[in-house]
């Protein structure tokens, strides 16, 4: 939990502009109060039943555990939520929250498009305006998220500046609230950025943690040996961990994005080469250069490409109670195409980070053994991203 200045142990914080703080102090503000609101509470616990097909399924891998023979294999199938991932969790709760602040125009960023859809159906749905940023980089690989954006009635700004992908698009969003605090609120995509957005966005996600533990609790009469879920900035990471925190039976896995490697320079894996530095409103760890400026980081996930993580994760990390673990390209495609013929599931490009660390650990694990593998989004929006990674010719 952050102490009251928002502060993760020595991480997190608020290292923003003056323009920046009546902002952030009206937020924190709001959400102090509304949090605790029960009208606030019941509306956002109906949204996620009526809207958000909540609870998602804790799906038994049947087939997986079979041809892996170790671990018995849950999948926490938020890839079957309103929008195909679990970014509709944090936006229905941050626009019902702009809502009862009334503002009436909503801004995002977004690096797969998964955030930005979210946000921009749920602007849809309250009649509010949206802008989201996103870098040109992404918006030609994400095509399709692109088109569902606009569709929904919402500007897609191509951010062209820097590498022109989700560390660019967080920028200028950023830039954007600055420049028009009255009327708007920027709906964070994850647990990253100054205090209380990593407290705020982690709330919300935590619903995945609680209904996996209900949900074992009820299939198995137990909780889970481990989870495994994804890290870029780490939303839907910290949601499937927070209320598994303070049970040390269960081991907590973060998977990030290796790119081609830890040991290039083409990766975007925090934990495993990042420093403590300052960014996008927060002390954590990022990618940084010889000079301590932020590197330039890869990942065929255009979700995980971010130079830094959230600062709980961060936290978590320093204190040893998660451990993080880089996955590349190559196994993230793997475990890709794996679930998809094994278990008929096609899942995000993101999420296939997580699966391929579950089930190599799984391999290794006895019988007796169960893990939580969250599927945080679906894959349709990478079909054509790995096909042409597989050296096919192919137009989607």
């Amino acid at each position: 939990m952050a102490d009251e200045r928002g502060r993760f142990g020595v991480f997190g914080g608020q290292y923003i502009p003056e323009t920046l703080m009546n902002a952030v102090n009206e937020l924190e503000e709001a959400y102090t109060h509304f949090r605790k609101d029960p009208d606030f509470i019941r509306e956002l616990e109906q949204l996620y039943r009526e809207v958000a097909n909540r609870p998602s399924r804790l799906y038994y891998a049947k087939k997986m555990t079979e041809d892996l023979g170790g671990a018995k294999i849950y999948l926490k199938r938020e890839d079957l939520n309103f929008t195909g991932a679990h970014k509709i969790n944090n936006v229905l709760g941050q626009a019902l929250l702009a809502k009862k602040m009334g503002k009436t125009r909503l801004i995002a960023e977004t690096g797969a498009g998964q955030h930005g859809v979210a946000t921009a159906t749920a602007a849809a749905m309250f009649g509010m305006e949206c802008v989201v940023f996103m870098g040109k980089v992404d918006t030609e690989r994400q095509a399709l998220n692109v088109y569902k954006m606009r569709l929904l009635g919402t500007k897609v700004v191509p951010v062209t500046s820097g590498t022109a992908t989700l560390k660019d698009a967080v920028s200028e969003a950023f830039r954007e609230w600055t420049n028009r605090i009255a009327d708007t609120h920027y709906c964070l995509g994850s647990v990253m950025g100054p205090h209380p957005f990593p407290t705020i966005v982690r709330d919300f996600q935590s619903v995945i943690s609680r209904e996996i533990k209900s949900q074992m609790l009820e299939k198995e009469g137990r909780l889970p040996d481990a989870v495994y879920a994804c890290v870029g900035g780490g939303s839907n990471a910290i949601g499937s961990f927070y209320h598994f925190i303070d049970d040390p039976s269960v081991q907590l896995i973060g998977c990030e994005a290796a790119g081609r490697g830890v040991d290039t320079f083409e990766t975007a894996a925090t934990i495993s080469t990042g420093k403590l530095g300052i960014f996008h409103g927060m002390k954590s760890l990022f990618c940084q250069n010889e000079y301590g400026q932020i590197a330039p980081v890869y990942s065929i996930s255009a979700g995980l490409d971010y130079p830094g993580i959230g600062p709980e994760h961060a936290n978590l990390h320093a204190l040893g109670r998660a451990r993080y673990i880089p996955v590349t390209d190559e196994q993230a495609v793997q475990a890709f195409e794996y679930t998809s013929r094994m278990e008929g599931i096609i899942p995000a490009i993101e999420s296939s980070h997580a699966i391929y660390a579950g089930m190599e650990d799984a391999k290794k694990m006895s019988r007796d053994k169960v893990i939580v593998i969250t599927v945080s989004g679906r894959g349709d929006k990478d079909c054509a991203a790995v096909a042409r990674y597989r050296g096919e010719d192919i137009s989607l």
